[in-house]
């Protein structure tokens, strides 16, 4: 029971309180919104290791082709030295 002067003078009047599935359903509710923050958040974590995983590959990548086009300037500058020498 609650008071309530304003309204009622010095009276009590009974206050309705939730019933136990009413609770139940709350509180189920709240543990379904922490379960999807906490999706989401193990999603975002998931997601930076992969552009990680992503940018260290690019990388790589980079370094193999640089590699790459230095074999074969290598290669073209020995014909190129060879051609001179032999005319």
């Amino acid at each position: 029971m609650m008071r309530c002067p304003e309204e009622c003078g010095k009276q009590w009047r009974p206050v309705q309180s939730k019933s136990g599935w009413e609770k139940q359903k709350e509180e189920e509710a709240k543990e379904e919104v922490e379960k999807r923050k906490e999706e989401k958040e193990k999603k975002k974590k998931q997601k930076k290791g992969k552009i990680v995983e992503v940018r260290k590959v690019a990388e790589e990548w980079e370094i193999w082709d640089e590699e790459e086009e230095a074999a074969k300037s290598e290669a073209e500058a020995k014909k190129l030295v060879l051609e001179k020498f032999h005319r």
